[in-house]
């Protein structure tokens, strides 16, 4: 085994463990979009879900099959129809429906049962159970439009889902429900994967799409300039879903969205959005920083928000002992109180245990990230994270290609989070003006 081997795998595989610790008996409703299955990304899927339970993440997986019952309806000489973004179910589009199911159900259930040398699947034993979790409601007449066999979701059998979770085995979901008559109704994938993760009080809704994610800016086209977001808090993305006309296909930008905030402003903490032409997409999004898609995160618990000047005496005593200590610069305290806005604060219960500053140099299209603190009472559980995804927004927002922090003692903190060092000379003019000489500080860039 080669050194350099070793040297990448040892790094890599100490900062994914927080991550495996992390996410342990948790619970994910895994929403998989059936034009991933047409594309033939089924195996490697399996292979990613298996191994994610393998790693103690109780899963259920609810699977589209949008472009398979087409397919079904074009064999027959029949019309696929659509209204207000959902099929309009007849009796031979409900027949073609159930055909898929249960081919696509056949198929995900082979494909978890081989345990293939050589592969992720090796020695593992997956149970897939599938069963009549969801009962359904016709979707009727809407605005003239009579929907059939569509249905939505009326109820879901939690106790059921998570007696067989806790069995060991993993829920497969079709998107179809029953009536208490008997009547099967066609649902949607995404509904069904929603519904599910409210019911469950899930830890996680992940789609895997057609899209890479969402840009608050959509109109603009993608670049590496105009990347998606990989964190929306619950506003932003109510916001920019206020903005967004009805979608009425899969790659609309509100199409996935709009299930992500209903899932978030019902007690899902986080949702997120993943393309799944991207290889191991559910890995990297699960155990990797920064991610690979689009994750919305309600916030409610703790507010994450910009300071005002109300807050000035909360900061002075957050970060008054770390300046004491020489952490951090002590700061003239009409400064801080001249510079609220600056600030980002992470505040619960009245109580402020998170900041930092951002001092935007607008010539240089860089911004200083000064005085992140975390309160060491809510230490390790990611509040650093989610200030610097917040002040990454804000930079980004001003149209900012970069942020860069001085910092003396945090320079592991920093570089394993994407920032690089420099020589103090790359700093702007401005601030390099300011630059204490005794101090010594270490400057770390990082790009937008």
């Amino acid at each position: 085994m080669s050194a350099v081997f070793n040297f990448t795998f040892v790094p890599w595989f100490r900062s994914v463990a927080p991550y495996i610790h992390l996410h342990r008996g948790k619970t994910f409703v895994v929403g998989i979009a059936g034009e991933a299955i047409a594309a033939g990304k089924l195996q490697h899927l399996a292979q990613d879900l298996a191994l994610i339970q393998s790693m103690g993440v109780k899963i259920v997986l609810v699977h589209g099959f949008r472009p398979q019952v087409n397919e079904q309806l074009a064999a027959k000489g029949h019309e696929a129809k659509y209204s207000h973004g959902m099929r309009i179910t007849d009796s031979v589009a409900l027949d073609s429906a159930q055909e898929a199911a249960g081919q696509l159900r056949y198929e995900i259930e082979a494909a978890f049962s081989q345990g293939l040398p050589n592969t992720p699947m090796a020695g593992s034993t997956v149970r897939v159970i599938s069963g009549n979790f969801i009962t359904a409601r016709p979707v009727g007449i809407v605005d003239g439009v009579d929907f059939k066999h569509s249905g939505m979701v009326r109820k879901v059998d939690t106790a059921g889902i998570k007696r067989t979770l806790d069995f060991g085995a993993m829920v497969l979901l079709s998107p179809f429900g029953f009536s208490p008559t008997g009547e099967a109704f066609n649902l949607t994938m995404e509904e069904v994967a929603t519904s599910v993760a409210i019911e469950l009080q899930a830890d996680k809704l992940i789609f895997l799409t057609e899209i890479p994610g969402i840009r608050m800016n959509p109109d603009q086209p993608e670049s590496e300039d105009n990347p998606i977001d990989t964190e929306l808090p619950l506003a932003a993305a109510e916001k920019l879903l206020a903005q967004l006309p009805n979608p009425t296909q899969p790659t609309d930008t509100a199409f996935y969205l709009q299930h992500c905030v209903k899932a978030c402003k019902s007690g899902v903490e986080r949702s997120h959005i993943l393309p799944f032409a991207v290889d191991g997409s559910l890995l990297l999004e699960i155990y990797v920083h920064d991610g690979i898609g689009t994750m919305v995160i309600d916030e409610k618990l703790e507010s994450l928000r910009e300071a005002t000047a109300d807050d000035v005496g909360g900061i002075l005593q957050l970060i008054e002992p770390f300046e004491k200590d020489g952490t951090l610069v002590k700061r003239d305290r009409t400064e801080i109180e001249r510079d609220a806005d600056h600030y980002t604060v992470i505040e619960h219960d009245g109580v402020i245990f998170g900041c930092a500053a951002l001092y935007p140099y607008p010539e240089a299209k860089t911004a200083e990230m000064a005085a992140l603190t975390v309160s060491p009472h809510s230490q390790s559980q990611g509040d650093g994270e989610r200030i610097l995804k917040r002040i990454e927004q804000r930079a980004r927002g001003m149209g900012l290609k970069s942020i860069f922090v001085l910092t003396t003692r945090t320079m592991h903190w920093f570089i394993k989070r994407g920032f690089v060092q420099v020589d103090p000379d790359w700093l702007p003019e401005a601030r390099k003006r300011k630059y204490n000489l005794n101090r010594k500080s270490l400057v770390l860039v990082k790009n937008l």
